[in-house]
């Protein structure tokens, strides 16, 4: 019988290799990458049965790598592994395609279990977040603001977390520096938030830098 394909995205090397030993001692490791769009290609090139991934990455955050595998009919299951005991985080995961929910500080002691458990057809969160958080979960998104970022509003996001100016943002996504200007006003104006510095904050609270 062959073994459960896994493969691993985490920006944090020493935090991966930790984590290596412990994925091989169950599953077949068939790789780890260290940004989004390295997990797309990988994804794709691999096939692994499941993947765990960091919401924090640079190039592209976890939770818009997962939404680019998903929308392209991609099954394997997803494990976000992150930092943030955050509901509102919590609930993004699920609505972009996640099935597992596990803190890195207690990864050691629940990924494996997480992984059976989403083999399995189940729901995991780790039980460091309050239970109520994960019986709110989908209510905590109606209406939320930021389900009003479209993908190219969050290409320009990225590009200007990673400190971008506006031409160069236009220069990396192929269009013109006006256009990028329009899709970040209208970010801002849809989240309430008045400068740049302001968006930047919303994208920290939202987990989309690498930390």
């Amino acid at each position: 019988m062959s073994r459960t394909k896994v493969l691993l995205a985490d920006d944090h090397q020493m935090f991966s290799q930790g984590l290596q030993g412990l994925l091989e001692d169950e599953f077949e490791l068939v790789g780890i990458v260290a940004d989004g769009q390295a997990l797309v290609e990988a994804a794709q090139k691999l096939d692994p049965d499941v993947i765990v991934v960091d919401i924090s990455m640079p190039v592209l955050n976890g939770l818009d790598a997962v939404r680019q595998l998903k929308a392209k009919g991609f099954e394997a299951k997803i494990i976000f592994l992150t930092m943030h005991a955050d509901d509102r985080l919590l609930a993004e995961a699920f609505r972009c395609g996640g099935s597992g929910y596990v803190l890195k500080q207690s990864a050691g002691e629940e990924l494996i279990l997480a992984i059976r458990q989403v083999l399995a057809g189940h729901k995991y969160v780790t039980p460091l977040i309050a239970t109520e958080w994960v019986q709110d979960v989908s209510q905590s998104m109606d209406g939320a603001k930021r389900s009003t970022l479209t993908s190219r509003q969050r290409e320009v996001l990225q590009l200007v977390i990673e400190g971008c100016t506006m031409k160069e943002v236009a220069t990396r996504l192929g269009i013109s520096t006006r256009t990028a200007e329009s899709h970040k006003y209208e970010m801002m104006e849809g989240l309430g938030v008045d400068n740049t510095a302001e968006l930047i904050q919303y994208a920290i609270k939202l987990g989309l830098t690498s930390e």
